[in-house]
């Protein structure tokens, strides 16, 4: 397959390209400087994308935006979130409704698009939506793909959890303290905490490209995991303790507004990769931590 990734050279992105190309997939990023082999030059904040490159692709994967865990998210930072988010999708997908023949779309979204906080509440893909910042964030994401749905492609929004690896992302910024023994139940602890190893993540959307399913995608771990397991789990996998317990008026205190982010509670279930036959490598988060940290399933 012809295969353009959006977003090519990040956290997620890089591992993704890579997989594909040993799959002997033809993959084209797109980047923002000079192009190189195996690259195309694009500018999303201003639509420019070269509708050759898209017209000829079986598959577009949009993963641009720009990061949501830098704090504080002033009203300028949550203008970038947004912007550069709805500008990377709406240029792909106008580029893929002007096509002959439209590419498959992949479209980036997050778990966020459930809320912050749903309690007990099993979240498939057919649960409804949530609400707040970045439950908005998600929701506008989404829909910036309505030109390639409706020319008829086939669109899937990838909910995407917290991917665990320890090369990035939020196990990078856990690891100092947990190995230090200084890893902290939060809260009540008793909070889901959806996630994914970085692998299965990239084997999850591989799957998603080389078959026929659309719609929102969640990509977690069908286990249930709490922040309680969580904590106890890389603790011990570190081979380090974790008796410390954060309340959560401290961690209001310390964190400000990013304490919901981490005090909400948000079960995920992967009913669509399930049904449509996908098959996780890490389905539960001991072999999801032991992967993300380089020892071994």
């Amino acid at each position: 397959m012809r295969i353009v990734v959006g977003g090519a050279s990040g956290f997620l992105g890089a591992p993704l390209v890579h997989h594909l190309r040993q799959r002997g997939h033809d993959v084209i990023a797109l980047v923002r400087r000079t192009a190189g082999t195996g690259e195309s030059w694009w500018k999303p904040s201003e639509g420019l994308v070269d509708q050759e490159l898209v017209s000829s692709a079986d598959a577009v994967v949009n993963l641009s935006g720009s990061p949501i865990q830098q704090w504080p998210r002033t009203p300028g930072r949550k203008d970038e979130i947004l912007s550069s988010r709805l500008g990377a999708t709406n240029t792909l997908a106008r580029a893929i409704a002007a096509s002959r023949t439209p590419a498959a779309f992949l479209s980036g979204s997050g778990m966020s698009w459930y809320g912050v906080d749903r309690g007990d509440d099993e979240l498939d893909e057919t649960s409804g939506p949530g609400t707040g910042f970045l439950a908005d964030v998600a929701q506008q994401w989404e829909a910036a793909a309505a030109p390639a749905v409706e020319v008829g492609a086939r669109v899937a929004y990838l909910r995407t959890s917290v991917v665990l690896d320890r090369s990035g992302g939020a196990l990078k910024l856990m690891l100092p303290p947990f190995r230090l023994g200084l890893g902290a139940r939060l809260g009540s602890g008793d909070q889901y905490f959806s996630t994914i190893s970085r692998r299965d993540w990239v084997t999850a959307v591989t799957h998603v490209i080389e078959g026929e399913l659309s719609g929102p995608v969640n990509l977690a771990i069908p286990d249930d995991v709490t922040n309680r397991d969580f904590t106890s789990t890389l603790a011990s996998t570190l081979r380090r303790p974790a008796v410390l317990a954060a309340p959560s008026v401290a961690v209001r205190l310390a964190l400000g507004g990013l304490a919901d982010d981490l005090l909400g509670s948000l079960r995920l279930r992967p009913a669509a990769l399930m049904a449509d036959g996908f098959s996780f490598a890490d389905p539960g988060i001991d072999r999801v931590l032991r992967t993300a940290l380089g020892r071994g399933a």
